[in-house]
């Protein structure tokens, strides 16, 4: 059963309701001097956000790790100066409460805290009577039901203003990501989520300056509220995560060229079209039906000759076969691969219980 989330818009003071929402700045809070020329640099260009990292979670110890306390003060002089918001991450009561008496406008849960039940709990317990908005960020591996709870735990403290940050999801096979989209996983939130805030981080995603305009447009074309895009006076000197990292000037570059596209839910055209796919659809059903009812006929003749359920040989010849079937039809062998393992795994499921009479 789904749990429904109790949300209100983010309503952020001084800021436009419309797409994209961006929220940009330094990965790391470093000095004062480059926290200003940053913040100076974006509200000159337009930005209302400014976001850095003044406490800085890494994965192995001896990297930057943010200057903490200290620099809170220079993310009060960008908001004194140029009117901008702040927003920072915060992993622990103690790093909620700095920040909140800081004036630090917008808080996120970061990608390893999300991970931590315990952690958000006690982020959440933090937050309780306070009406500030909360974006969380999803955990580093693949678990929707993870972040899911993450954003009803930080829901159930009275956060209404809540927003969930797409950054990607770490893999022990990196290509050409940092950390890889699985647009599918953010886009089964939105459906289970409609009126929540989705904000893409196309740095962290990429990690690679290059690969942010491309996810950023992506990002656009599927929806997405808005972005979080890591920006720095100087990036090649960057204390950390210098490769993902853009000048202001190239973020107005990119910003200016982003197509952003309506969300429009039917028109008559449309309408015509999405009939056609549930006509396909049902086609598609009556087919794995009739697939399915040859598996356990399959399965009464293994049955009766004392053959095993799973044949390896042939459930190889079957994935190669419809992969390369697959791409010649314009689709991606791994798109294809992915549903005859799930049509194999039912099918191993339905002969299992043939087995059993």
């Amino acid at each position: 059963m789904e749990h429904d989330l109790n949300l209100k818009p983010l309503a952020l003071e001084g800021i436009e309701d419309k797409r994209p929402l961006v929220i940009a700045g330094p990965c790391s809070a470093e000095t004062e001097e480059q926290v200003m020329s940053t913040a100076q640099q974006l509200a000159n260009n337009g930005i209302k956000i400014f976001r850095a990292g003044v406490w800085k979670p890494r994965t192995k110890p001896g990297g930057f790790e943010g200057k903490g306390l200290e620099a809170l003060p220079w993310m009060q002089r960008v908001k004194a100066e140029t009117g901008m918001l702040l927003a920072t991450e915060v992993a622990t009561p103690e790093h909620v409460e700095a920040a909140l008496k800081a004036g630090v406008d917008i808080l996120w849960v970061g990608a390893r805290t999300t991970a931590n039940p315990f952690s958000v709990q006690a982020i959440a317990d933090a937050l309780k009577g306070i009406d500030v908005p909360v974006l969380v960020k999803n955990p580093v591996n693949p678990d929707i039901e993870l972040w899911t709870g993450a954003l009803m735990r930080i829901n159930g403290a009275g956060i209404t203003r809540l927003g969930a940050i797409h950054r990607g999801f770490s893999s022990v096979d990196q290509k050409l990501y940092r950390n890889a989209p699985m647009w599918h996983i953010a886009i089964e939130l939105k459906r289970r989520f409609p009126s929540l805030p989705i904000i893409t981080d196309p740095s962290h995603m990429g990690g690679r300056r290059d690969m942010v305009a491309p996810i950023s447009q992506q990002a656009m074309d599927l929806g997405f509220d808005g972005l979080m895009i890591e920006s720095h006076c100087n990036p090649d000197c960057a204390w950390s995560d210098a490769n993902q990292q853009v000048l202001p000037e190239v973020l107005d570059f990119i910003l200016d060229r982003l197509v952003v596209r309506d969300y429009i839910e039917t028109t008559e055209s449309l309408n015509q079209l999405r009939k056609q796919i549930d006509e396909l659809d049902n086609n598609l059903m009556d087919l794995l039906t009739k697939r399915m009812r040859v598996s356990r006929e399959i399965a009464e003749y293994k049955r009766q000759h004392n053959m095993t359920v799973v044949q390896t040989t042939r459930y190889s010849e079957i994935l190669d076969k419809r992969a390369v079937q697959g791409q010649l039809c314009g689709m991606s062998p791994d798109f294809v691969k992915t549903v005859y393992e799930a049509i194999h795994s039912e099918s191993v499921r339905q002969q299992v219980e043939i087995m059993k009479i």
